[in-house]
Parts: C-alpha cells; structure tokens; sequence
C-alpha cells in the first residue's frame, strides 16, 4: 500500500509542479470543512439547527464534563473523600454515557489484558499473574 501511496504522492506533485491546480474553483478561498461527515444524513439538519441554537448533544456535555472531572481528581491530592466524591460523579457519568450508546463498550479479556500490561510496563507473563492467561 505504500508503494501506491508513494505513487499517488508523486503525482499529484507532478499535477501541481504543472500548474493544474491553479485554475480551479475556490482557490485561495478558505475550505469549508464540514464537521460532520460522519454523522449520518437524517441527523445532520437538526444537528445544525441545534447547533446554531447554541445546544450541544448530550454525550458532548457528558463527556465534557467527565474530562473537567479527571482534571478536578487531578488537583484533590489525598482528600480521600473529594476523590470517592469525584469518582462516584465519575461512574454516573460513565453510565450515562453507556445507555446513550446503547451499552457499555465491550473490550476482550486478552485486548485488555494486554493493556495493562503495557501501561503498568510488567510483563504478565509469569507469576501469579499467568494463572489470568485465557
């Protein structure tokens, strides 16, 4: 796939060296990138008019305010009861944002093992820890 990329690449530099993207419609005018491409085609009208109203999705909100939450258990230090606090506002936010996907999101037991084990930077691979190994 690289080689056709590279390929495509050294095209498109031969178009320009050219000059052929120099008469084309909008240039030198700033894109209009649409934000949501993604979003399916029935969603995106009333999306737009919310957004101009000054409303934001609930999961926007939600997730939001869960990061001003990560920062604010950043600060607390070893006040034992701003965290439990903080991380039951946490876990209620989680679980909201769980039904509005329809359910929690699902990872494998190996996927996520392998995640610990690289964000701790052990390796499970022996000790009581491989009795874990599916």
């Amino acid at each position: 796939m690289k080689l056709l990329d590279a390929l495509v690449e050294q095209r498109i530099a031969a178009a320009a060296a050219r000059g052929e993207f120099d008469d084309l419609p909008g240039a030198g005018a700033p894109q209009e990138l649409d934000d949501d491409v993604l979003v399916p085609e029935e969603v995106r009208v009333a999306n737009r008019i919310l957004k101009n109203a000054g409303f934001v999705p609930p999961a926007v909100e939600q997730l939001r305010a869960l990061r001003d939450l990560e920062c604010e258990l950043a600060t607390v230090g070893d006040d034992k009861a701003g965290q439990c606090r903080l991380r039951a506002r946490m876990l209620a936010l989680d679980m909201a944002l769980e039904s509005l996907r329809g359910g929690p999101m699902v990872v494998p037991h190996e996927y996520r093992r392998r995640i610990v084990e690289r964000l701790s930077g052990r390796s499970l691979a022996g000790g009581a820890d491989a009795a874990e190994k599916p």
